[in-house]
């Protein structure tokens, strides 16, 4: 049995003063649903955990001022059901409550939920192994060692963003609709505060897939910011092999500015197709200043599949984001009155 130490921090100073002392096997904790899977399986083995729940202001909830502004610490639940995010924000709302379960809503914060780790099951794979490339070979879990899914079982992988050294989708809801509505996110480490927008905080997996995220590993995340911008005309479309508790094989986020029946502006992000969150700006371009139709849409989501890199088992896709695409447009411009 590999012991564990563990710390709860009662300010973000203290966080980072531990996780720096304890070095790299160091993990903040915050609600816990990711970091324990990962750690059953193998995948995580942290010899020091940092909690992070007994620092008071991460779990704010701030819809007053000019942004939304969301703690790190703020439960996925309790944000999806806050009337200003629930009734004038559907893509916030929405991509948190098709996300994992009840339970798990009430329980996952939005913060964490940022910086969920793949699905993929050659990089999972590996329970009960004391060896930290597992059962197969997977760059994220050990650089250099491969990648199974290029080549083997890639139905779940991504279209978009892959690298010769990586097809791993990117997991969450949440994320691709804070890419669609422009988030930033804030950070303190050990530098200080600082802020950066959604669209830098993930990285391509190029030839280094196991660096994820472009912080620093003593850095952790404070609060979410989204610009009031109008987002009633917003939907988060879904589709998955189950209604419930199951990952996107396509997801579109979309949120659009309507004059009449002419798109004056859209903002469409992408899930479950690719490595990173991914924003659409094909599509965006498709339906600006333009009269929307369901052809149009469909046009549109077909333009951001372009330059798609199919496996084996997932070309299908292509077709289906260009379709969930499509639907998310029409759905959110149904709503723009």
């Amino acid at each position: 049995m590999r012991p564990i130490s563990y710390t709860r921090a009662g300010t973000l100073e203290a966080a980072v003063k531990a996780f720096t002392a304890a070095g790299a096997d160091a993990r903040y904790l915050a609600g816990g649903t990711t970091l324990y899977d990962l750690m059953k399986l193998g995948v995580e083995r942290p010899a020091h955990l940092i909690d992070l729940t007994g620092i008071a202001g991460l779990n704010i909830i701030e819809t007053d001022g000019d942004v939304l502004r969301f703690g790190a610490l703020a439960l996925m639940g309790d944000v999806a059901y806050t009337p200003a995010v629930h009734e004038g924000y559907p893509v916030l709302s929405e991509s948190l409550l098709k996300a994992a379960s009840q339970q798990l809503r009430n329980m996952a914060t939005v913060g964490g939920n940022l910086l969920q780790r793949t699905r993929c099951m050659y990089f999972r794979n590996g329970a009960g192994s004391t060896s930290t490339v597992g059962v197969y070979p997977c760059n994220r879990r050990q650089p250099g060692s491969g990648c199974a899914a290029i080549g083997g079982l890639d139905r779940g992988h991504a279209v978009l963003g892959a690298s010769d050294a990586c097809t791993a989708v990117s997991p969450g809801d949440w994320p691709v609709a804070l890419m669609a509505m422009d988030a930033t996110i804030e950070l303190f480490g050990p530098g200080g505060a600082r802020s950066i927008p959604i669209a830098e905080f993930y990285r391509l997996p190029s030839d280094t897939p196991h660096l994820q995220f472009n912080v620093d590993p003593a850095e952790l995340i404070t609060a979410i910011t989204v610009p009031k911008t109008p987002g009633r005309a917003s939907t988060y479309h879904k589709i998955r092999d189950r209604e419930s508790f199951a990952f996107a094989l396509a997801s579109a986020a979309v949120a659009v500015e309507m004059d009449g029946a002419t798109v004056r502006t859209a903002r469409i992000a992408l899930g479950g197709v690719a490595t990173v969150p991914w924003r659409a700006q094909p599509a965006e371009d498709m339906v600006r200043g333009k009269t929307l139709t369901p052809e149009l849409a469909l046009e549109a989501g077909r333009a951001a599949f372009r330059g798609a890199r199919p496996g084996q088992h997932n070309a299908f896709k292509m077709d289906l984001g260009a379709r969930v695409i499509a639907d998310a447009l029409m759905i959110a411009a149904e709503r723009r009155s």
